[in-house]
């Protein structure tokens, strides 16, 4: 091509009688041609792409159009023509010529290295859409690729323009090293995290996280190479440094969605002053409870035989074995919880007396929810402390809360 143009301009004649109206003829024709022979090259393209993948891999044919990969590098023909054609429009100006051809040089490295990100965003979302981005940090990947093609890219056009070997920059880096390092520090750190996140499948895209130091609390949306996005439940978008998910701490609440249930921890303090032993009347009015009228009747026979051997008085409370109200209302818990429908039966359920204070005695519920959506779970958890609170005056107790007005005033 050098050899051809150097002929062309032996043999250049000049078509007017002034210089510079004949290069810019010759360049007007050199940008039509260029201008025609982008718009020929892209429906090529199309055209070959669309015979290749149009069949066979539609999808992909779609993500290439999504990101302009074709017309990127269908414009680098275009820029080539110009380049090896401006000695021969431009030959009266050297300088220009020189000028030109570096800025096409610089564009076309430009225009591979576009191309070269749109087929790395391909992939990108072909692995998402593969799910792939749950077991590898594609998107840091991704990013690393592309930093990497971007120092290439800078190295290179920079030794174009000063006319100096790629070789003569990179030999300077190793003094440059503390300034590098320092400047892509959250690079490299992020990188370095991604890939640990990923080996031990700490965190991943659709993960639930919470990390109260940075105010996050919702879906993990990307991991990439120097942040992490979680979205939060009030749809704000919180960004954490990946290597942060290494250096601090973070709940993920994976093992909750994998486990199937989600836990149930909540207390209802009872008055002690309502606690006291259960007489006879109260007795036959809690056998008429289904849920418990057998464990009542076996409980009462399992006192009676054992008070008989007793020669106590049994009209003290303190002597002998007795049935108490808060101890008959757990038995009551613990077996309606175990028959609702929406309690795990193969998970921890657990209805315990927790120490008492000055806000009463607590009585917690400890289970395990099988619908895990944050809505059914909430409904879910206030039908049972609706019922709960409901029944306790069947047992003579009362739930402790603080005098209020109301109180005061009776």
């Amino acid at each position: 091509m050098t050899n051809y143009l150097n002929q062309l301009i032996a043999q250049y004649q000049p078509i007017t009688q002034y210089v510079w109206l004949d290069s810019a003829i010759l360049v007007g024709i050199m940008l039509i041609a260029s201008v025609i022979i982008d718009k020929v090259d892209r429906l090529i393209l199309i055209n070959l792409l669309n015979r290749l993948l149009g069949k066979t891999a539609p999808k992909t044919l779609d993500l290439l159009e999504k990101h302009q990969a074709l017309a990127k590098i269908a414009a680098i023909i275009p820029l080539l023509i110009i380049a090896t054609f401006s000695p021969v429009a431009l030959h009266p100006y050297p300088a220009l010529t020189t000028i030109v051809v570096t800025v096409c040089n610089i564009a076309i490295l430009m225009k591979i290295a576009a191309f070269l990100f749109s087929i790395l965003d391909v992939v990108l979302d072909i692995a998402r859409d593969r799910g792939l981005n749950k077991k590898l940090p594609v998107k840091s990947i991704n990013q690393l690729v592309k930093l990497i093609i971007f120092l290439i890219v800078a190295v290179i056009s920079i030794s174009t323009i000063f006319g100096k070997s790629p070789l003569y920059f990179l030999s300077g880096l190793g003094a440059m090293t503390a300034v590098v390092l320092l400047v892509f520090k959250d690079t490299i750190l992020g990188f370095v995290a991604g890939v640990q996140l990923a080996a031990n499948q700490m965190v991943s895209r659709g993960d639930w996280i919470e990390m109260p130091k940075y105010g996050a609390d919702g879906e993990v949306l990307e991991v990439a190479l120097t942040t992490v996005q979680v979205q939060n439940w009030d749809k704000t978008i919180t960004m954490i440094p990946t290597y942060a998910l290494i250096s601090d701490s973070f709940k993920n609440w994976r093992g909750m969605e994998q486990a199937g249930g989600r836990r149930i921890k909540r207390s209802i303090r009872i008055d002690v002053n309502s606690i006291g032993f259960m007489d006879q009347a109260l007795i036959e009015r809690l056998k008429k409870i289904d849920s418990i009228a057998d464990y009542l009747t076996q409980k009462q026979a399992e006192i009676d035989e054992q008070n008989q051997q007793l020669t106590s008085d049994l009209t003290l409370g303190a002597n002998g074995r007795k049935l108490t109200n808060v101890g008959t209302f757990r038995a009551y818990l613990e077996y309606y919880l175990k028959n609702h429908p929406m309690v795990s039966k193969d998970m921890t359920m657990l209805v315990r007396q927790l120490a008492a204070d000055e806000n009463g005695l607590p009585i917690e519920i400890y289970l395990f929810c099988t619908d895990i959506r944050w809505a059914n779970y909430e409904a879910i958890q206030a039908d049972l402390f609706d019922h709960i609170y409901a029944v306790l005056p069947e047992f003579d107790l009362r739930a402790f809360q603080s005098p209020s007005g109301y109180d005061w005033r009776k």
